[in-house]
């Protein structure tokens, strides 16, 4: 973006006016004559608090004026003010940002004072990013003095300035409050296999306390905002980690005192009703709160013990997932029409294989959403309950009273069902008695751990089930992976890799296009250059000609022949046809599927 280099209005040693903005983004040309008289009068106050000047320019929802007329955001504007100003334009991303170092830099009064947030900190410099570039020689010789580093400023979006401000300084404050408190308790129960060396650092501290209550809320909102799925607590020596995982890739956010993330481990495992003194074995709990959307939203919680203390991972259940249509999971074309046929049938079993952490959840459960109706009777068994659905009737396994799958599946039988999910085939006596429930009339949808589709069949012969009873109950098989998808902000087309190419659509020889999209990374997706996740399928369908090969000691190879002749389509295929529709990247699918082997 290249702007006039015409005199800048912006006063010298002042805080930006609306005026001498609205002045430069006519002279600029990013504004219309109309625009700068309907703006120029507009309040720079909301509620009492003065609005930066771009913020009320962005407020007001305008179209550059200049072709092409794209929005005048808060980021376009902001880049606009660094180039005006000849400084570097920097999107604060929280996730990089080391909050114990940068808060340590300045004051939280000093920074407020000025309006500016330090979010770097290298051995010889400190980055410090404001949205006053006229200001900074009010601090920055002062900084430089006090700290004996140079200090680069950077022109950063204001409203980010001043909510990570507030809510940077806000967890240092907890923290240290609760390092503080720790620091001055009272030996107690040694759960770090290494506080025999040093007692005087097992003080425990209480997990009611406000500073860590302050940790936790910030914590899980924080992990909303950056659409995690999995939060990470992991106990260390000295220094403890948080990490998110984020469209399948871990992050490192914050590290806490060890002493600290007991205590925030322990808060949790409060808020979920789990037992505090047990600390010994691994737990499981649930835990429901609200989203900054004021959504409810569902959270599973599992510890660990180990070395240093009860590890503790939240996987979040996000409430859009009952909402999705098969095409936003992925399901498209003749993979969604198989899967319409299969779930429209009165009885029988429909399987869906993956890994953990494949989408299969996502899949059955979006799945049981479109069957719910008011004349359906929807009953399921799961360990433990992922999400709790009113349509449904929901049973969690609870081997401590001896109710496992398949005693849960034949409680399930005299509840009068119409539809039985049962969360996973894990032996024989569970496969019978899903088999024993699709033979009684019931439709029966459950999930198994195999690489593909075609394997599903042998698994089932291996754990004993008989070859006539899966060719009479089975109607189909859904493998599936999940892909990160390409952000559309900056995908971009490339040449595709010719010998990567050859590898994934072996052996059906698809011909090569001239250009696929592939990532580039930007400020929206962290420059990872992938934004959000879809599934890609394989769909085996049993038609009577599949039904009549299965048999003890099948040949798989045949099946996996006649299943592809019937235009099964396997996850490599699924995968490409998603890079031809610019979805995803080739190297995203072959790191998430399997080779294809008809052996």
């Amino acid at each position: 973006m290249k702007f006039t280099d015409a005199q800048s209005h912006f006063p010298a040693d002042r805080k930006l006016t609306l005026g001498a903005v609205l002045d430069d983004l006519l002279t600029d040309q990013l504004i219309t004559r109309q625009d700068f008289d309907d703006l120029q009068f507009k309040s720079s106050s909301k509620e009492g608090v003065t609005l930066h000047p771009l913020v009320v320019v962005a407020n007001h929802n305008i179209h550059t004026a200049a072709l092409p007329h794209r929005p005048l955001t808060l980021e376009t504007l902001t880049q606009w003010l660094a180039e005006k100003c000849g400084l570097s334009y920097e999107r604060i991303d929280p996730l990089k940002i080391d909050v114990t170092v940068v808060t340590a830099v300045m004051s939280y009064a000093y920074a407020e004072r000025n309006k500016i947030l330090p979010i770097g900190v290298a051995p010889d410099e400190v980055v410090v990013a404001t949205a006053e570039p006229n200001l900074t020689s009010r601090w920055q010789d002062e900084l430089e003095r006090v700290l004996r580093k140079r200090v680069v400023c950077v022109i950063a979006n204001p409203t980010d300035i001043s909510r990570y401000l507030v809510e940077f300084y806000s967890v240092s404050r907890s923290v240290l409050g609760a390092t503080k408190k720790s620091d001055a308790a009272t030996p107690s129960d040694i759960t770090n296999l290494e506080q025999l060396i040093d007692l005087s650092k097992s003080g425990q501290l209480d997990s009611n306390d406000q500073h860590v209550i302050s940790i936790v809320d910030w914590l899980l909102q924080f992990a909303f905002e950056q659409r995690a799925s999995d939060i990470h607590l992991e106990p260390r020596r000295d220094t403890s980690n948080i990490r998110f995982r984020i469209d399948g890739v871990l992050h490192l956010v914050y590290q806490l005192p060890t002493p600290v993330m007991a205590a925030v481990v322990s808060r949790i495992k409060i808020l979920g009703r789990m037992d505090l003194a047990e600390k010994r074995r691994p737990l499981d709990g649930r835990m429901k709160t609200k989203n900054p959307d004021g959504t409810e939203v569902e959270l599973r919680l599992s510890t660990m013990p180990t070395a240093f203390g009860e590890k503790l991972v939240m996987r979040i259940f996000n409430p859009d997932v009952l909402v999705k249509n098969f095409k936003q999971l992925g399901l498209s074309g003749n993979d969604a029409t198989r899967w319409e046929a299969m779930i429209k049938q009165p009885h029988g079993i429909i399987l869906v294989t993956g890994p953990t952490g494949s989408g299969k959840t996502t899949t059955l459960y979006s799945t049981l959403k479109r069957l719910a109706k008011p004349e359906i009777n929807i009953c399921t068994i799961e360990d433990p309950i992922e999400m709790v659905e009113p349509q449904f009737n929901q049973m969690q396994v609870q081997h401590n009273l001896g109710l496992d799958f398949a005693s849960g599946v034949r409680a399930l039988l005299r509840q009068d069902p119409d539809v039985v999910m049962v969360g996973e085939i894990r032996d024989l006596e569970t496969a019978e008695m899903a088999i024993q429930t699709a033979l009684t009339g019931h439709l029966v949808i459950s999930t198994l751990h195999t690489n593909d589709a075609t394997s599903a069949i042998t698994r089932l012969l291996d754990i004993g089930v008989p070859a006539y009873l899966i060719s009479s109950t089975i109607l189909g098989i859904a493998a599936q992976r999940l892909v990160r998808t390409l952000c559309p902000h900056c995908k971009r087309k490339q040449a595709p890799d010719a010998e990567l190419w050859r590898t994934l659509s072996r052996p059906w020889k698809i011909n090569m296009p001239e250009t696929v999209y592939g990532p580039a990374g930007c400020l929206e997706c962290r420059n990872t250059g992938f934004s959000g996740r879809m599934g890609i399928y394989e769909m085996l369908t049993m038609s009577p000609a599949i039904r009549k090969m299965v048999v003890p000691n099948c040949d798989i190879a045949q099946i996996v022949k006649q299943a592809l002749q019937e235009e099964m389509k396997p996850l490599r295929i699924s995968g490409i046809r998603k890079v031809h529709a610019g979805l995803t990247s080739l190297e995203e699918v072959a790191r998430v599927t399997p080779p294809f082997t008809e052996d």
